[in-house]
């Protein structure tokens, strides 16, 4: 039976750290579905400024972020038709809610995430996605890669 991974990835090195974590995973290559999710955030003020073609730039960018990430997966000996990339360009209040809403629109068995050290200050204004993600997501693993 094949087990369906969603790994919540970003063009970051907690990413990175995600991505060399789960290649040397004890996994049979052909018995996983993995899907490689990008969130992007709610433009802020900035962003929405620099208009539309900003946007579509930073689209592209990180579908050759994603792309990336799809080949070293590969290279490390995972099967290419089992690799789905998924951009989420939709407004969602959070990470948070976005990574929830997109496991609930399939059937996965883990959910794979990074996580950079914070400071306490950090952690109560910004919240953590980790500890949201395992209490939302009862009934599957969460791999959370910490990345200091």
């Amino acid at each position: 039976m094949r087990q369906s991974i969603l790994l919540a990835l970003k063009d970051s090195k907690s990413s990175q750290s995600v991505l060399n974590y789960f290649s040397r995973l004890p996994f049979q290559p052909d018995s996983l579905d993995i899907t490689l999710l990008h969130v992007f955030r709610r433009p802020g003020a900035g962003e929405e400024l620099m208009g539309e073609d900003f946007a579509r730039k930073e689209e592209t960018r990180v579908q050759g972020v994603m792309e990336n990430a799809k080949n070293f997966l590969i290279q490390q000996g995972m099967n290419p038709a089992l690799i789905r990339i998924r951009l989420v360009t939709d407004p969602y209040p959070t990470v948070t809610d976005a990574i929830i809403d997109q496991f609930s629109r399939d059937i996965y068995h883990m959910v794979v995430i990074g996580r950079r050290k914070k400071s306490k200050s950090e952690e109560f204004v910004m919240g953590d996605v980790s500890v949201k993600l395992v209490r939302a997501l009862e009934g599957t693993g969460v791999l959370v890669v910490k990345f200091i």
